[in-house]
C-alpha cells in the first residue's frame, strides 16, 4: 500500500490526513483522522457533459456506518444500515452548502461526494467530513475554487471559547451558551450552522473571528498538500450563447425584463416572461433540444439587473426599503378543540400552519445512532407540499431541504422550552408550508411559537425568524436586505437566517451563492436581522401575549412522584407484570426513570388512579402514623388489617382495647374498617404491628366487655 501523511494542530489536537491508495479509482481520496474519529472522503466527477441538464448536478452523501462505533447497531431484523438518519442528511447538507457555491455553476459534468465515516470517538465527524471533502477536491482534477476550512466554536462549560469541543462538552445544551459550525474560505464565511441560548449579535461575530483563524490553518495546511500530491485540473470549456440568441433576447425580452421584475406581482409577472423567453426560443430553433444556454441568458441578466437596481439605486423587487417587512398576520388557535395548539402565520406570500400535540414521556422520539443513544422530547417536523409553491410533484416523501428545514426550527425554539421537570410533557410540532415566497423555514418557527403559547406552553419567550439577504460586489458595494423573497432568495448572494428573542439569537443558518461573506457584513446583517425580529415578535405578542394558562383538555394529564430506586423493581414487577397491572387497571401511561421518577400520563382520572396505586405500593410506614384499614382476616392471637391494597398489619388482641379482650371476635369482624395507629416496623421481616386502642381508645366501648 501507498501511503503518505501530513499534520496540523487543530484546536489542541493532531488532524492527519493519510493519502494511498485504497480507493484508487477515484479522481480524489483522502483519510482524515482527528483523535480516532476518522473519515474517508472521495471525490469523482463524470468524463463526459450531461446533455440538457440545466443545472450544476452536485451530489453529496455522507455514509454512516455502524461498524464506526464498534457497535451492531439496526433494528432486530435488521443490522444493515438502512436510509440515512436525520444526523446523516444534516451533515450531507453541511457538506453541499460549503463546497457547491465554489464550484462554476455553468459547468454540465456531474460531480459526487462520498465521505464515508470509518470510526467515530468524541470528536465531531461532520466537521472532519467537511474537511476531507474539500481536501479530496483539492487533490483531484476536477476544478474547483477550493479549499475550505471547517471548525466547531462556542462557549461550553466555560466563557473560554473552544475549538472543535468533544462530544461529552457539546452534548449538553442546557450548559453552553451558544455552538456554531463555522465554513470559510480567505477570511470570508459561507456557511453556518449554530444554537445559542439568546446570545448577542457581537459575540457571535467575535466567535466567527476566531474561527476564521483556525479555518485559515486549514487552508495552507489544505494548499500546502495540493501543491505537493495535487493532479493537474481538468479543463472544462465553457459553452457561450450565441450571438443569434442574444440578439434574440436583447429585441424581444431585455426592454422587458424590469417592468416584470420589479412590481409587487414580479415573481408572477418574471415567470410568464421567462416562459414567453422559452417558448421564443424553441419556436426559433426547432431543430434543437438542449436550450440550456438560453435558459442561463435570461437567469444571468435577470441576476445582474436585481444586483444592480439595489446596489446602485436602492431598489428591491417589490418596491420595499432594504430593511422592510412584508406584511404580517398571526393567529393563535381557532382551528379545532383536538388540536392541543395550533398557530398561523403569514409574512407577505410565505404561509406556514403549525399544530401541536402533547404526549407523556413515553412518546419521546428514541434515536439509535452510530454517535450514541438519545432520547428526544421535542420535534419539530416540517413539510414543503408541491401546491405551496404551485407546483405538481411527488407528495409525502420527506427530502433533504424539509428534513433540514426542521431541524432549523427545531434548533431555534428548543433553547425557550421549559426544563422537564417543569414541564414533564413531549413535544411534537408539524409546520405545514401553505404558501411559499420566501424563507418557510423562518415562518415556521413564528407559527410554532404561537402554538406552544397557544399549548400553554410555559415558554421562556417568542422566538421568531427571518431571512437576510445580500447584493454583493465588493467589500464596500452592497445592500443587505430584510425578508428576502422570490428573486430576491433565488438570485441574491446569501441566505442568512437569524431566529431569536428580543434578549437574543436561538439560530443560524447561513447559505451563500458567492465564495463568502466578510463577517463585517455579516455583523450588520445581524443587527438588522433584530430589528425584524422585534417586529415580528410584537405581532405575535398582540394576538396572544403570553402563553394560555392551562394546557388544552384534550391534552393528557401527567402527574409526577418520586420513590427510592430500590423500589423500582416491586413497581415493575416480575417480567413487568405489576406495572402492566396497574396500567390495565388505570388506563394510564407509567413511566420510570432509573433515579426513580414515576410519570403518570393519561386522559380524565386515569392517571390520578395510577399514582395512588403506586404511591400506596411504595409508602413505607413509620411508626406512630395513623390511618384507617379493612379488616381482612382474625386469628386467635390479633386482627389483620389492610392498609393499602399492597400491605397489611397485625392488630394484636391486647392492642384492640383498653381492657382485657377474651376472643378478638367478640369485637371485630371481617370486612370492618377501624382506626390504626402504627407501632412498630420490622422491615427485615416484612411485618407491620398496629393498635386500634392507640389510634382511638373509644373505638371500642366497654360495652363491648
Amino acid at each position: 500500500m501507498q501511503k503518505k501523511e501530513f499534520s496540523v494542530e487543530i484546536g489542541g489536537k493532531n488532524l492527519t490526513a493519510i493519502f494511498t491508495d485504497l480507493a484508487e479509482q477515484a479522481q480524489g481520496s483522502v483519510l482524515l483522522k482527528y483523535g480516532e474519529t476518522i473519515v474517508l472522503a472521495t471525490a469523482c466527477m463524470s468524463h463526459d457533459k450531461e446533455v440538457g441538464k440545466g443545472f450544476f448536478n452536485l451530489t453529496v452523501d455522507y455514509a454512516e456506518k455502524f461498524y464506526a462505533a464498534g457497535k451492531i447497531l439496526g433494528s432486530r431484523f435488521s443490522r444493515r444500515e438502512g436510509r440515512p438518519s436525520e444526523d446523516a442528511i444534516l451533515a450531507s447538507r453541511v457538506i453541499d452548502r460549503t463546497l457547491r457555491p465554489l464550484f462554476d455553476q455553468s459547468m454540465r459534468h456531474a460531480v459526487q461526494i462520498i465521505v464515508t465515516v470509518i470510526s467515530v470517538d468524541e470528536n465531531d465527524p461532520t466537521i472532519l467530513a467537511v474537511n476531507a471533502a474539500s481536501l479530496a477536491l483539492m487533490v483531484s482534477d476536477i476544478p474547483w475554487a477550493g479549499p475550505v476550512g471547517c471548525v466547531r466554536v462556542g462557549t461550553y462549560d466555560s466563557d473560554v471559547l473552544t475549538i472543535n469541543p468533544s462530544q461529552k462538552l457539546r452534548e449538553n445544551d442546557e450548559q453552553y451558551k451558544y455552538d456554531l459550525t463555522v465554513c470559510g474560505k480567505d477570511g470570508n464565511i459561507n456557511m453556518i450552522e449554530a444554537s445559542a441560548h439568546e446570545i448577542k449579535e457581537t459575540e457571535i461575530e467575535e466567535a466567527l473571528k476566531r474561527a476564521s483563524e483556525e479555518i485559515g490553518k486549514l487552508e495552507d495546511f489544505q494548499k500546502k498538500i495540493a501543491k505537493e500530491i495535487g493532479k493537474e485540473k481538468r479543463v472544462i470549456e465553457k459553452e457561450e450563447v450565441s450571438k443569434d440568441s442574444v440578439k434574440l433576447f436583447n429585441e424581444n425580452i431585455l426592454p422587458k425584463m424590469e417592468e416584470a421584475i420589479f412590481t409587487e406581482v414580479g415573481k408572477k409577472n418574471i415567470d410568464e416572461l421567462h416562459n414567453v423567453w422559452n417558448k421564443l426560443v424553441a419556436d426559433t430553433y426547432s431543430d434543437r433540444s438542449d436550450f440550456s444556454l438560453e435558459d442561463d441568458l435570461f437567469d444571468e441578466t435577470e441576476n445582474k439587473m436585481l444586483h444592480e437596481k439595489a446596489i446602485k439605486e436602492n431598489k428591491r423587487a417589490d418596491g420595499r426599503p432594504m430593511d422592510g417587512l412584508r406584511e404580517l398576520y398571526a393567529q393563535a388557535g381557532g382551528i379545532s378543540s383536538i388540536l392541543h395548539g395550533s398557530g398561523i402565520f403569514y409574512r407577505g406570500g410565505t404561509h406556514v400552519f403549525s399544530a401541536l400535540t402533547l404526549g407523556g414521556p413515553e412518546d419521546k422520539h428514541l434515536v439509535d445512532g452510530m454517535e450514541g443513544r438519545e432520547e428526544k422530547r421535542f420535534m419539530h417536523h416540517y413539510n414543503f407540499p408541491p401546491y405551496s409553491a404551485g407546483e405538481v410533484g411527488r407528495s409525502g416523501f420527506t427530502n433533504r431541504r424539509e428534513v433540514g428545514h426542521g431541524a432549523l426550527a427545531e434548533k431555534s425554539l428548543a433553547m425557550i422550552l421549559p426544563k422537564v421537570e417543569d414541564f414533564p410533557y413531549t413535544i411534537r410540532i408539524v409546520s405545514e408550508s401553505m404558501a411559499s415566497n420566501g424563507s418557510t423555514s423562518q415562518a415556521s418557527i413564528c407559527a410554532s411559537t404561537l402554538a406552544l403559547m397557544d399549548a400553554g406552553v410555559p415558554i421562556k419567550a417568542p422566538v421568531a425568524g427571518i431571512a437576510m439577504g445580500l447584493m454583493y460586489e465588493n467589500d464596500k458595494e452592497y445592500k443587505i436586505l430584510t425578508d428576502i423573497q422570490g428573486p430576491e432568495d433565488h438570485y441574491g448572494d446569501m441566505d442568512f437566517k437569524v431566529s431569536g428573542t428580543r434578549d437574543g439569537i436561538t439560530a443560524i443558518q447561513l447559505d451563500v451563492k458567492v465564495e463568502g461573506v466578510p463577517i463585517k457584513i455579516l455583523g450588520e446583517a445581524m443587527l438588522q436581522s433584530k430589528k425584524a425580529r422585534l417586529a415580528i415578535i410584537e405581532t405575535i405578542e398582540k394576538e396572544i401575549p403570553k402563553p394560555r394558562a392551562e394546557i388544552s383538555p384534550n391534552a393528557p394529564k401527567i402527574l409526577i412522584i418520586k420513590i427510592k430506586p430500590d423500589q423500582i423493581g416491586m413497581v415493575i414487577g416480575s417480567g413487568g407484570k405489576t406495572i402492566k397491572e396497574i396500567k390495565e387497571k388505570s388506563g394510564a401511561e407509567i413511566t420510570v426513570e432509573d433515579d426513580g421518577t414515576v410519570y403518570f400520563t393519561g386522559k380524565g382520572e386515569s392517571a390520578g388512579i395510577a399514582k395512588k396505586m403506586v404511591e400506596e405500593m411504595t409508602h413505607e410506614f413509620k411508626p406512630g402514623e395513623t390511618l384507617k384499614g379493612e379488616v381482612v382476616k382474625i386469628a386467635d392471637f390479633g386482627a389483620f388489617v389492610r392498609l393499602n391494597p399492597f400491605t397489611d398489619g397485625l392488630v394484636h388482641i391486647s392492642e384492640l382495647a383498653p381492657y382485657r379482650v377474651e376472643r378478638v371476635s367478640d369485637l371485630v369482624k371481617e370486612g370492618m374498617i377501624v382506626p390504626v395507629r402504627v407501632l412498630k416496623v420490622d422491615s427485615e421481616n416484612n411485618k407491620i404491628s398496629l393498635s386500634i386502642k392507640a389510634a382511638d381508645k373509644d373505638f371500642f366501648s366497654a360495652k363491648g366487655k
